[in-house]
């Protein structure tokens, strides 16, 4: 509201982390975990001088155009978290991206240490809320920055024991209960399957805001092994009657900012070493738009106004992948493999038409490319 030519909003991660600050401040909460908005040395999460711990995620090749062309540029933007005097700890990292992370750490003196892998026993037969193998990266490390915090607190009688032995429950509580929309979950759409109609998930949405090359390869082998699990175990005796074969279809948008050809490959690849095929990849505009804070602007209302060149590009690559597929698994004709849609809801509308005239095929369809994609389908299915 005092905001005026003198003295203008803050850029969006900058006035998300003030946000941020001030409602933790009113909330007087315990303990906050803070994710980097972008990179790390200059982000604005970095104002805090003295935390209590500090992690380094699984690293990829990610907003090169501002954190750098190689691995070890990017770590070495990330390591800019680190403080003097306060722990370190890592995921396990490429060499290229260590050497750098090691550099920064000996310049300030300080141990990092590399978090280990959650072994599934440590989960004394729970399961990671989170799906997927790389979760259990993920959870290393997270136990490992929440071990640290609980000694520092002199909790020390709630820690591990050590990085083998079963977790604690409240460890196991956490990990096993995590939920995270829009990574690596399924959703089945309700207006199609209807156990009424004696049909039982004949239209899935596998969503994962995968966009860059790693995650990619990431949401390739979740996707074939979630659509595998499902074909071999299905969740009632009319599925495996009603839905006889399956479609998987590629539904896809991904920012200008991204080169597909350094997406896409990743994804068809990887989901072809799985044992799994794209039928069909359906290119969409994202329904909502980004706007600066403030912005009177507003999303096109006619069609002719959407700009399609976007999706029409991706398109491109898409039918330039399966051209130069030699094993030939595809069909070789444009219109057959892939399909543009002027929006998002006209593309949800036409899966479900196929899929209420087609009873008998299950629909598979992987959402990613962008999380702003995957929010949009959310949204429009949950109606």
């Amino acid at each position: 509201e005092k905001t005026d030519d003198d003295i203008p909003m803050p850029p969006y991660f900058r006035f998300m982390a003030l946000l941020a600050f001030k409602i933790f401040s009113a909330e007087q909460v315990d303990v906050a975990l803070l994710e980097v908005g972008l990179g790390g040395k200059f982000d604005a999460t970095n104002v805090v001088k003295t935390p209590v711990v500090c992690g380094i995620s699984s690293l990829g090749f990610d907003h090169m155009e501002i954190l750098g062309n190689t691995l070890g540029e990017i770590a070495g933007e990330k390591a800019g978290i680190f403080k003097k005097g306060v722990p370190a700890y890592t995921a396990p990292q490429p060499e290229e991206a260590m050497i750098a992370l090691r550099q920064r750490a000996s310049e300030l003196g300080i141990s990092l240490q590399v978090a280990d892998p959650l072994k599934p026993h440590q989960l004394k037969d729970q399961h990671l809320g989170l799906q997927g193998e790389h979760q259990y990266v993920n959870a290393g490390l997270a136990v490992a920055l929440a071990s640290t915090w609980l000694e520092k607190q002199g909790y020390v009688d709630r820690m591990p024991l050590n990085c083998t032995d079963p977790l604690p429950d409240q460890f196991i509580r956490g990990l096993s209960s995590a939920s995270l929309q829009g990574r690596a979950q399924i959703v089945r759409d309700s207006q199609v399957n209807s156990e009424e109609k004696g049909q039982d998930s004949s239209l899935v949405f596998y969503l994962d805001g995968a966009h860059s090359p790693e995650s990619m390869e990431i949401c390739a082998r979740w996707f074939s092994l979630a659509t595998k699990d499902d074909r071999k175990v299905p969740s009632s005796m009319e599925q495996s009657l009603t839905c006889s074969k399956s479609r998987k279809i590629l539904l896809f948008n991904c920012m200008s900012v991204r080169d597909p050809m350094r997406l896409l490959p990743h994804l068809v690849n990887t989901a072809t070493q799985n044992g799994v095929h794209f039928d069909l990849a359906l290119f969409v505009p994202n329904q909502s738009q980004y706007n600066k804070l403030g912005s009177k602007a507003s999303a096109p209302a006619e069609p002719e106004q959407i700009d399609l060149s976007w999706q029409l590009s991706l398109q491109a690559v898409w039918e330039k992948l399966l051209h130069d597929d030699d094993k030939g698994s595809n069909s070789a004709n444009s219109g057959e493999n892939s399909q543009v849609f002027e929006s998002l809801p006209l593309a949800i509308e036409w899966l479900r038409k196929n899929a209420l005239e087609d009873p008998s095929t299950s629909y598979q369809v992987l959402v990613t490319g962008s999380l702003h994609l995957i929010g949009d389908v959310l949204r429009l299915i949950r109606k």
